[in-house]
Protein backbone atom coordinates (compact mmCIF):
# COMPACT_ATOMS: atom_id res chain seq x y z
CA UNK A 1 0.00 0.00 0.00
CA UNK A 2 1.51 3.05 -1.13
CA UNK A 3 1.48 6.51 1.50
CA UNK A 4 -0.40 8.96 0.78
CA UNK A 5 1.41 11.77 -0.37
CA UNK A 6 0.57 15.33 1.32
CA UNK A 7 -0.13 17.27 -2.16
CA UNK A 8 -2.94 14.50 -2.38
CA UNK A 9 -3.99 15.35 0.71
CA UNK A 10 -4.33 19.17 -0.05
CA UNK A 11 -5.87 18.41 -2.99
CA UNK A 12 -8.43 16.32 -1.67
CA UNK A 13 -8.73 19.13 0.72
CA UNK A 14 -9.58 21.94 -1.07
CA UNK A 15 -11.84 20.01 -3.26
CA UNK A 16 -13.85 18.86 -0.35
CA UNK A 17 -14.01 22.78 0.56
CA UNK A 18 -14.96 23.26 -2.63
CA UNK A 19 -17.98 21.18 -2.75
CA UNK A 20 -19.21 22.51 0.75
CA UNK A 21 -18.87 26.28 -0.68
CA UNK A 22 -20.81 25.52 -3.75
CA UNK A 23 -23.38 23.65 -1.72
CA UNK A 24 -24.03 26.46 0.46
CA UNK A 25 -24.19 29.15 -2.38
CA UNK A 26 -27.19 26.78 -4.00
CA UNK A 27 -29.55 26.58 -0.82
CA UNK A 28 -31.69 29.99 -0.60
CA UNK A 29 -31.02 32.16 2.49
CA UNK A 30 -34.13 32.74 4.67
CA UNK A 31 -36.67 35.09 4.52
CA UNK A 32 -38.10 36.68 7.80
CA UNK A 33 -39.94 39.83 5.85
CA UNK A 34 -41.59 36.49 3.95
CA UNK A 35 -42.51 35.05 7.62
CA UNK A 36 -43.45 37.80 9.26
CA UNK A 37 -45.76 38.82 6.88
CA UNK A 38 -47.22 34.97 6.45
CA UNK A 39 -47.80 34.80 10.80
CA UNK A 40 -48.77 38.45 10.51
CA UNK A 41 -51.93 37.17 8.39
CA UNK A 42 -52.69 34.07 10.70
CA UNK A 43 -54.53 34.26 13.78
CA UNK A 44 -52.37 33.47 17.10
CA UNK A 45 -53.16 31.16 18.99
CA UNK A 46 -50.31 31.15 21.59
CA UNK A 47 -49.20 34.89 22.57
CA UNK A 48 -50.86 36.59 25.25
CA UNK A 49 -53.82 39.05 23.66
CA UNK A 50 -53.99 42.74 24.71
CA UNK A 51 -56.52 44.48 25.06
CA UNK A 52 -57.40 48.25 24.81
CA UNK A 53 -60.35 50.44 25.48
CA UNK A 54 -60.34 53.93 23.56
CA UNK A 55 -63.04 55.67 21.47
CA UNK A 56 -63.09 55.92 17.62
CA UNK A 57 -63.31 59.81 16.19
CA UNK A 58 -64.82 60.06 12.97
CA UNK A 59 -63.08 62.50 10.58
CA UNK A 60 -65.96 63.26 8.30
CA UNK A 61 -69.12 63.19 10.82
CA UNK A 62 -67.28 64.83 13.91
CA UNK A 63 -68.71 62.17 15.97
CA UNK A 64 -68.15 58.80 17.76
CA UNK A 65 -68.32 55.16 16.52
CA UNK A 66 -70.89 53.58 18.51
CA UNK A 67 -72.14 49.53 18.63
CA UNK A 68 -75.43 49.59 19.09
CA UNK A 69 -77.11 46.22 18.82
CA UNK A 70 -76.55 45.69 15.16
CA UNK A 71 -76.16 48.87 13.49
CA UNK A 72 -72.96 50.79 13.52
CA UNK A 73 -73.16 54.63 13.22
CA UNK A 74 -70.51 57.21 14.07
CA UNK A 75 -72.88 59.83 15.94
CA UNK A 76 -71.61 59.15 19.64
CA UNK A 77 -70.96 61.82 21.63
CA UNK A 78 -67.89 61.81 24.09
CA UNK A 79 -68.53 59.74 26.58
CA UNK A 80 -71.58 57.41 25.25
CA UNK A 81 -71.59 54.22 26.51
CA UNK A 82 -71.82 52.56 23.25
CA UNK A 83 -69.12 54.40 22.13
CA UNK A 84 -66.58 52.49 24.48
CA UNK A 85 -64.94 50.20 22.50
CA UNK A 86 -62.48 47.18 23.45
CA UNK A 87 -60.11 46.42 20.87
CA UNK A 88 -58.66 42.92 21.11
CA UNK A 89 -55.60 42.14 18.93
CA UNK A 90 -55.70 38.90 17.16
CA UNK A 91 -51.88 38.68 15.59
CA UNK A 92 -48.54 40.23 17.34
CA UNK A 93 -48.97 42.16 14.07
CA UNK A 94 -51.51 44.89 13.58
CA UNK A 95 -54.74 42.92 13.35
CA UNK A 96 -57.32 43.77 15.64
CA UNK A 97 -61.31 43.20 16.72
CA UNK A 98 -62.98 45.53 17.98
CA UNK A 99 -66.60 45.36 20.35
CA UNK A 100 -68.58 47.27 21.69
CA UNK A 101 -68.08 47.58 25.81
CA UNK A 102 -72.04 48.07 26.46
CA UNK A 103 -73.52 45.81 23.85
CA UNK A 104 -70.77 43.20 23.54
CA UNK A 105 -71.05 42.54 19.80
CA UNK A 106 -68.29 43.12 17.10
CA UNK A 107 -67.88 45.45 14.29
CA UNK A 108 -67.92 43.11 11.17
CA UNK A 109 -68.02 43.44 7.56
CA UNK A 110 -70.82 41.63 5.33
CA UNK A 111 -70.09 39.96 1.38
CA UNK A 112 -72.03 43.41 0.77
CA UNK A 113 -69.71 45.54 2.23
CA UNK A 114 -71.95 46.73 5.08
CA UNK A 115 -70.77 46.72 8.55
CA UNK A 116 -73.31 44.74 11.02
CA UNK A 117 -72.65 43.85 15.02
CA UNK A 118 -72.23 40.03 15.66
CA UNK A 119 -71.83 38.40 18.99
CA UNK A 120 -69.14 35.76 19.60
CA UNK A 121 -70.41 32.82 21.16
CA UNK A 122 -68.40 31.71 23.83
CA UNK A 123 -67.62 28.18 25.70
CA UNK A 124 -70.43 27.14 27.96
CA UNK A 125 -69.73 27.42 31.59
CA UNK A 126 -69.16 24.28 33.92
CA UNK A 127 -70.71 24.90 37.15
CA UNK A 128 -73.49 27.21 36.08
CA UNK A 129 -76.13 25.61 38.26
CA UNK A 130 -77.97 23.76 35.46
CA UNK A 131 -77.83 20.04 35.54
CA UNK A 132 -78.72 17.43 33.25
CA UNK A 133 -82.20 15.03 33.81
CA UNK A 134 -81.58 11.74 35.00
CA UNK A 135 -84.04 10.21 32.40
CA UNK A 136 -83.38 12.55 29.31
CA UNK A 137 -85.60 12.32 26.60
CA UNK A 138 -84.79 10.92 23.45
CA UNK A 139 -84.97 14.15 20.62
CA UNK A 140 -85.99 13.59 17.02
CA UNK A 141 -82.46 13.49 15.07
CA UNK A 142 -82.06 16.37 13.22
CA UNK A 143 -81.05 15.90 9.32
CA UNK A 144 -77.24 15.68 8.72
CA UNK A 145 -77.46 17.19 5.93
CA UNK A 146 -78.57 20.83 7.55
CA UNK A 147 -76.39 20.82 10.54
CA UNK A 148 -72.90 21.55 9.43
CA UNK A 149 -74.02 24.36 6.90
CA UNK A 150 -76.20 26.05 9.64
CA UNK A 151 -73.27 26.18 11.96
CA UNK A 152 -71.30 27.56 9.43
CA UNK A 153 -72.93 30.11 8.61
CA UNK A 154 -73.83 31.53 12.36
CA UNK A 155 -72.58 34.40 13.22
CA UNK A 156 -68.71 34.25 14.88
CA UNK A 157 -67.12 37.45 16.23
CA UNK A 158 -63.70 35.56 15.52
CA UNK A 159 -64.46 34.91 12.18
CA UNK A 160 -62.21 36.56 9.52
CA UNK A 161 -65.03 39.39 8.42
CA UNK A 162 -64.82 40.73 11.98
CA UNK A 163 -61.12 41.15 11.68
CA UNK A 164 -59.66 44.46 11.01
CA UNK A 165 -55.74 45.57 10.08
CA UNK A 166 -55.10 49.29 11.98
CA UNK A 167 -52.93 51.04 9.08
CA UNK A 168 -51.59 54.39 10.67
CA UNK A 169 -51.34 56.76 7.69
CA UNK A 170 -48.96 59.78 7.32
CA UNK A 171 -51.44 62.45 8.55
CA UNK A 172 -51.32 60.64 12.06
CA UNK A 173 -55.07 59.32 11.01
CA UNK A 174 -55.79 55.64 11.72
CA UNK A 175 -57.56 53.34 8.70
CA UNK A 176 -59.10 49.82 9.32
CA UNK A 177 -58.83 47.20 6.49
CA UNK A 178 -61.07 44.95 6.52
CA UNK A 179 -58.88 41.73 6.71
CA UNK A 180 -61.30 39.06 4.59
CA UNK A 181 -62.30 41.73 1.88
CA UNK A 182 -58.83 43.36 0.98
CA UNK A 183 -59.02 46.92 0.06
CA UNK A 184 -62.55 47.48 1.83
CA UNK A 185 -62.34 49.98 4.60
CA UNK A 186 -64.41 50.73 7.87
CA UNK A 187 -65.69 54.04 7.03
CA UNK A 188 -68.56 56.36 7.64
CA UNK A 189 -70.54 59.43 5.91
CA UNK A 190 -70.93 62.94 7.59
CA UNK A 191 -74.17 62.16 8.87
CA UNK A 192 -72.77 59.06 10.59
CA UNK A 193 -73.99 56.56 8.57
CA UNK A 194 -71.98 53.50 7.05
CA UNK A 195 -70.31 53.97 3.73
CA UNK A 196 -70.58 51.20 1.22
CA UNK A 197 -66.87 49.14 1.89
CA UNK A 198 -66.79 48.91 -1.91
CA UNK A 199 -66.26 52.04 -2.50
CA UNK A 200 -64.22 53.15 0.51
CA UNK A 201 -60.36 53.94 -0.26
CA UNK A 202 -57.42 54.66 2.43
CA UNK A 203 -56.54 58.20 1.29
CA UNK A 204 -60.30 59.34 1.95
CA UNK A 205 -61.78 61.24 4.31
CA UNK A 206 -64.37 59.11 5.36
CA UNK A 207 -62.20 56.20 6.45
CA UNK A 208 -60.30 58.28 8.90
CA UNK A 209 -60.22 57.95 12.43
CA UNK A 210 -58.66 59.11 15.69
CA UNK A 211 -58.12 56.81 18.66
CA UNK A 212 -59.61 59.14 21.64
CA UNK A 213 -59.49 57.93 25.79
CA UNK A 214 -62.62 57.13 26.64
CA UNK A 215 -64.47 60.38 28.86
CA UNK A 216 -64.86 59.30 32.66
CA UNK A 217 -62.49 58.36 35.43
CA UNK A 218 -59.53 58.12 34.23
CA UNK A 219 -57.01 55.53 35.27
CA UNK A 220 -53.82 55.86 38.12
CA UNK A 221 -51.81 57.74 38.21
CA UNK A 222 -54.26 59.87 35.91
CA UNK A 223 -57.35 60.55 37.77
CA UNK A 224 -58.35 63.93 39.18
CA UNK A 225 -57.24 63.35 42.70
CA UNK A 226 -54.21 62.54 42.19
CA UNK A 227 -53.22 65.52 39.90
CA UNK A 228 -54.70 67.70 42.19
CA UNK A 229 -51.45 67.18 44.25
CA UNK A 230 -49.36 68.23 41.64
CA UNK A 231 -51.58 71.34 40.73
CA UNK A 232 -49.18 74.68 40.41
CA UNK A 233 -50.27 77.93 42.37
CA UNK A 234 -49.88 80.89 40.58
CA UNK A 235 -48.92 84.09 43.07
CA UNK A 236 -50.84 86.90 42.25
CA UNK A 237 -47.69 89.83 43.06
CA UNK A 238 -44.24 89.33 41.66
CA UNK A 239 -41.16 88.93 44.46
CA UNK A 240 -37.86 91.09 44.09
CA UNK A 241 -36.48 88.19 41.98
CA UNK A 242 -38.57 88.51 39.62
CA UNK A 243 -38.32 92.48 39.31
CA UNK A 244 -34.79 91.90 38.50
CA UNK A 245 -35.05 89.30 36.09
CA UNK A 246 -37.97 91.06 34.23
CA UNK A 247 -36.74 92.07 30.89
CA UNK A 248 -35.89 95.68 29.98
CA UNK A 249 -38.73 97.19 27.75
CA UNK A 250 -37.89 98.94 24.95
CA UNK A 251 -37.01 102.76 24.77
CA UNK A 252 -39.04 105.01 22.10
Amino acid sequence: MQPISLQNLSICFQLLMFSCQTQGENQPSPNFNQYVRDQGAMTDQLSRRQIREYQLYSRTSGKHVQVNGKRITATAEDGNKFAKLIVETDTFGSRVRIKGAESEKYICMSKRGKLVGKVSPGPARAGSGCRAPLHPQPRAPSPPALTLPLLLSQPNGKSKDCIFTEIVLENNYTAFQNARYEGWYMAFTRRGRPRKASRSRQNQREAHFIKRLYRGQLPFPNNAERQKQFEFVGSSSPTRRTKRTRAPRPLT
